[in-house]
C-alpha cells in the first residue's frame, strides 16, 4: 500500500493513514460497521427498534422514547456513570426509524470514526494504532466492528486457531436486570476496521461500551478513558474489566490459563505480564465464565 494511502479506502469519514511507509498488515476486508458472520445466524444491519416520533432538531430526555433511560451523552461526551450506579447503563441511540434530525445529539457513535487515526507498526505488538490528534475524554474514538458469530462458530474459529495466530474474537457479557446474559461475539480478522488493531493495556486509555442503534445487536464502541495525547497509542482491557469488575483470584491462580495465554507487552506499571484469557471458548456451553476476546 503507497504511503498516505487510506486503508479504509474512502469507507470511514476522515482517512485512515499507514506507518511507515511501505509496510502494511495482513490483507483484510475493510467495513466501517459490523456484518453477518459467515454462519448467518444474526444479521447486525436489520432494523428492528422502532423509532421516536421527535419533530426536533435534537431529541429530549423524558420526551424521547429512545431516551427513556436517560441521557446518553453531554455534548459529544458520554456521559459518565454516576457513583451509586453498580453498573454501566445500556446506551441506545436514535435510530433509522427515528423522526428526529440526522444532527440530533443522541446519534454519536453511528457517525463512525471522527478523529484522525494512524495504524502503526510497534515494535514488540505487531500492528497497533494511534492518534494524530487530541482526544478529550468521554469522546467516542472508533468502534470495534466485524463479523458477529454465534457462540458456536466463534467457539470453532478460536479452537482452529494455532500458538502463532493473532485471536481477534472478543466476547462481550452484557448482565441483565432478570439475570439473564446477553452475549455477542464479534472477529474482524476476515473483515473489519481500524479497531481490530488495537492493542491490549493493563491501563488503558480506552473502555468498551456496548452501543445499540437499530436492533439489539450492538455496535462495540471505545471511548476515551482519559484525555489522550496526539501521538499517542490507543488501548483497551481486552478482558472488559476496565470500569466493570476487579480480578479474581481464579483468573490469578489458574496454571491450565497461564500455560496457554500470550505475554503482555503494554509496560504499564500495573501490567498482568499476560494477555487476557476466555476459556469459555475452549470448554462445553454451560461452563462459560469470564469475558475478553
Amino acid at each position: 500500500m503507497a504511503a498516505g494511502a487510506d486503508l479504509s479506502g474512502g469507507l470511514e469519514p476522515v482517512p485512515v493513514p499507514l506507518w511507515p511507509p511501505g509496510e502494511a498488515p495482513p490483507v483484510f476486508q475493510y467495513s466501517p460497521d459490523n456484518v453477518a458472520g459467515a454462519d448467518g445466524d444474526i444479521d447486525p444491519t436489520e432494523i428492528t427498534f422502532p423509532g421516536c416520533s421527535c419533530l426536533t432538531s435534537s431529541c429530549v430526555v423524558h420526551v424521547c422514547s429512545c431516551l427513556c433511560r436517560g441521557e446518553n451523552y453531554n455534548g459529544l461526551c458520554l456521559r459518565p456513570t454516576d457513583k451509586e450506579e453498580e453498573y454501566a447503563r445500556p446506551v441506545f441511540e436514535c435510530n433509522a426509524m427515528c423522526q428526529c434530525s440526522e444532527l440530533c445529539h443522541n446519534r454519536v457513535v453511528q457517525r463512525g470514526l471522527q478523529f484522525r487515526l494512524e495504524v502503526f507498526k510497534t515494535e514488540k505488538k505487531g500492528w497497533g494504532l494511534r492518534t494524530l490528534e487530541f482526544i478529550a475524554k468521554g469522546r467516542f474514538v472508533c468502534e470495534y466492528a466485524g463479523e458477529v458469530l454465534s457462540f458456536n462458530e466463534a467457539r470453532r474459529r478460536i479452537q482452529a486457531q494455532t500458538s502463532k495466530d493473532s485471536n481477534y474474537i472478543i466476547v462481550v457479557r452484557e448482565h441483565l436486570h432478570s439475570g439473564q446474559i446477553m452475549e455477542t461475539f464479534v472477529d474482524p480478522t476476515y473483515i473489519g476496521n481500524v479497531g481490530r488493531f488495537l492493542n491490549h493495556s493493563c491501563e488503558p486509555n480506552l473502555f468498551m461500551v456496548p452501543v445499540r442503534v437499530d436492533s439489539m445487536v450492538p455496535k462495540l464502541a471505545l471511548f476515551a478513558a482519559t484525555d489522550i495525547s496526539a501521538g499517542e497509542e490507543l488501548s483497551y482491557d481486552y478482558s472488559g474489566r476496565f470500569h466493570n469488575l476487579p480480578i479474581t483470584n481464579r483468573e490469578e491462580k489458574s496454571l491450565e490459563e497461564i500455560t496457554l495465554r500470550k505475554p503482555c507487552y503494554c509496560g504499564s506499571r500495573t501490567c498482568a505480564s499476560f494477555l487476557p484469557w476466555d476459556s469459555s471458548l475452549f470448554s462445553t456451553r454451560d461452563t462459560c465464565s469470564g469475558s475478553s476476546p
